[in-house]
């Protein structure tokens, strides 16, 4: 049985949380702060909320979660994440 957590509304603050695996995860409201999240999994994960912004080395789908007001920054952003209701800044 896999286990879905709920860490909503924590903070991770100068982590290197690489190869973590967030399928299925509730993640809402919490930061992610200068934190290194290579090779961690994002699917079907709830991000609503969540601030990137001083994050890095991570890959997220948004057609594959539920990303709605997630927080990413500029420089860090490929693709269009305008579509998804997103805040992005500079």
């Amino acid at each position: 049985m896999l286990l879905k957590p709920k860490l909503n509304k924590n903070r991770f603050r100068n982590s290197r949380i690489t190869e973590a695996d967030f399928t299925g995860s509730v993640l809402k409201d919490l930061s992610f702060i200068n934190c290194d999240l290579q090779r961690s999994i994002f699917r079907n994960t709830n991000l609503e909320g969540v601030d990137f912004r001083s994050s890095f080395n991570y890959s997220i789908d948004p057609s594959a979660n539920r990303v709605k007001k997630a927080r990413f920054s500029l420089s860090r952003i490929t693709g269009p994440p305008d579509r998804f209701d997103n805040v992005i800044e500079e």
